[in-house]
C-alpha cells in the first residue's frame, strides 16, 4: 500500500466542515473558470480572426502578381498569361491560382449611381470562397463564347439602390470612348466589411477584355491561394524567384496591412488576458495549499517524528493538489465546450454587424489550440503548486506537535 496516498485519500474524506474545505472548492472554481474562460476566449478569437480573413480572402488571393507600374489607380496594366506558376517547384506550396482584372465604373439605375470597381474573374476561380459570403441568388453563370452578362453586387448596394435578384442595370465606363453595358443582377453577397461592400461587384472577365480591348491572353493580374498561411513569405519568396523582371509580387497583409495589424493586436490582448487568468489561478492555488499545511501542521510533525521525510510530506499535500486541479480541469473542459457548441450551434448571443462585421459571435473549434490552453493550464500551476510545499521543510517535529 502506498502510504502518502492513503493519508492523502483519509485528509480528502475528513475535511468536513473545515474552513479548508471551503478554501478547496475555491481553488476547484478558479481552475475551472480559469481552463473554460481561456477556451471561450480562444475559441472566439480564432472563430473572428478565421471569419475576417475568409471573408477577405472572397475577394483578394494570399498573393497578388501584377505588372510594374507606376499607376496607383483600382486598374492593372494588362499582362499576358504566364506558365511559370506551373513550375512543379511551386505545387507543394500553392492550393490555387486564378486569373482576375478590375475596372471601374459607375452603377446605375432609373434613380440611383453608385461608383463600383468591377473585379473580373472565370469559370477557374474559387467560386466556394464567394459563395460563402452570398444571401441571395446565385453565383456567376460563365459562356463559352462572348461574355457573361451576370454581376454579383453586395447587400448594401442594393439596398441603397433598390435592387434585387434578376433585376437590370446599367454599367458605364469612362473611357474613351465611353462604354456602357447592359448587366442582371445574379447574385447578392454580403461581408459586412465596408470597405469592400461599398465597391466591388464581381462580373466575367471577358467583359473587362472586351472594353479594354485586350486579347484572350491578357489579364490583370494572377490571385494566387497558399496551403499553408503561416508559410505566406517563404511561398511569396519561392513563387518571386519564378517571376519576370517586369512582374511585381503584393502579399494580402501588405496590402491590407490594417486589418492584420488590428487582428494582431487582438492576438496580444488575448495573451495578457490569459496571464491574468492564469495568476488568479495560481495564486488561489497557492493559498488553497498553503492553508491545508497550515491546518495539518500537527499531522506533518507526527509524521515526521515517526520518520516520514519531507518529500514523503510533500507528497500528501501535492496529491490532494493534483486531484483539486484535476476536477478543475475537468469541470472547466465540460463548460467551456458546452458553452461554445451552444453558441456554435444556437447562435444565441447576437453581434452588430456594422460594427464587428459578423452577426453572430463566431466559434472555431481548433483542438491544438484547445489542447494547448490545458497543457498550459495544467503544468503552469503544477509547477506553482510546488512552491508552498517547500513550507513542510521548516516545519519540526517537536514545534509542530507543541503548536497542536
Amino acid at each position: 500500500m502506498n502510504v502518502t496516498l492513503f493519508i492523502a485519500g483519509r485528509l480528502r474524506n475528513n475535511t468536513g466542515q473545515s474552513f479548508s474545505s471551503t478554501v478547496v472548492k475555491i481553488a476547484i472554481a478558479s481552475v475551472a473558470i480559469a481552463i473554460a474562460t481561456l477556451i471561450i476566449a480562444f475559441a472566439i478569437l480564432q472563430g473572428f480572426k478565421n471569419n475576417i480573413q475568409n471573408k477577405l480572402f472572397s475577394f483578394t488571393g494570399h498573393i497578388q502578381v501584377n505588372m510594374l507600374d507606376d499607376n496607383e489607380s483600382y486598374v492593372e496594366s494588362p499582362m499576358p498569361k504566364h506558365s511559370f506558376l506551373e513550375d512543379k517547384s511551386l505545387q507543394p506550396y500553392i492550393s490555387h491560382v486564378q486569373l482576375y482584372a478590375t475596372k471601374a465604373g459607375l452603377l446605375k439605375t432609373e434613380d440611383e449611381v453608385a461608383g463600383v470597381l468591377i473585379k473580373g474573374i472565370d469559370h477557374a476561380a474559387d467560386s466556394n470562397r464567394i459563395k460563402k459570403s452570398m444571401v441571395d441568388g446565385k453565383y456567376l453563370t460563365f459562356n463559352d463564347e462572348g461574355f457573361s452578362k451576370d454581376i454579383i453586387i453586395s447587400q448594401k448596394m442594393a439596398s441603397k439602390m433598390n435592387l434585387k435578384v434578376d433585376d437590370v442595370v446599367w454599367l458605364y465606363f469612362i473611357q474613351n470612348p465611353p462604354r456602357y453595358r447592359k448587366l442582371k443582377v445574379k447574385g447578392i453577397y454580403n461581408t459586412g466589411l465596408e470597405e469592400f461592400d461599398d465597391l466591388y461587384i464581381f462580373g466575367d472577365i471577358k467583359l473587362i477584355q472586351q472594353l479594354n480591348d485586350w486579347s484572350d491572353s491578357l489579364v490583370g493580374g494572377y490571385e494566387i491561394y497558399v496551403k499553408d498561411f503561416n508559410q505566406l513569405e517563404q511561398t511569396a519568396h519561392k513563387i518571386q524567384s519564378k517571376m519576370s523582371y517586369d512582374m511585381g509580387l503584393t502579399l494580402v497583409t501588405e496590402r491590407y496591412l490594417q486589418i492584420f495589424d488590428w487582428l494582431e493586436l487582438l492576438n496580444r490582448n488575448a495573451y495578457i488576458f490569459m496571464v491574468l487568468i492564469l495568476f488568479v489561478a495560481c495564486f488561489n492555488m497557492v493559498s488553497t495549499i498553503l492553508i491545508m499545511v497550515m491546518e495539518r501542521t500537527n499531522m506533518v510533525g507526527i509524521l515526521k517524528a515517526l520518520g516520514a521525510n519531507n518529500v514523503q510530506v510533500r507528497k500528501i499535500f501535492l496529491y490532494n493538489g493534483l486531484i483539486i486541479i484535476a476536477k478543475g480541469v475537468v469541470i472547466g473542459n465540460l463548460f467551456g465546450l458546452g458553452f461554445c457548441a451552444l453558441q456554435y450551434y444556437t447562435h444565441f448571443i447576437p453581434l452588430d454587424q456594422q460594427s464587428y462585421y459578423m452577426t453572430h459571435v463566431p466559434i472555431l473549434w481548433d483542438w491544438q489550440s484547445i489542447a494547448i490552453v490545458n497543457f498550459l493550464c495544467i503544468s503552469i500551476v503544477v509547477v506553482v503548486l510546488l512552491i508552498p510545499l517547500m513550507v513542510i521543510a521548516r516545519i519540526k517535529p517537536i514545534n509542530a506537535i507543541k503548536f497542536s
